[in-house]
């Protein structure tokens, strides 16, 4: 894991959260991986 931790439920929901906020409201097509880093070390 490359960030010496597995991620939280939290973590998990702000992003959820950000993704449904008008803060979002530009974002399109995205794929967003919150995953603290695993996928780029596979």
């Amino acid at each position: 894991v490359p960030m010496k931790r597995y991620g939280t439920s939290e973590e998990i929901a702000a992003t959820i959260s950000f993704l449904a906020s008008d803060g979002a409201a530009y974002i399109t097509g995205q794929n967003i991986r919150v995953d603290g880093g695993i996928t780029r070390a596979i």
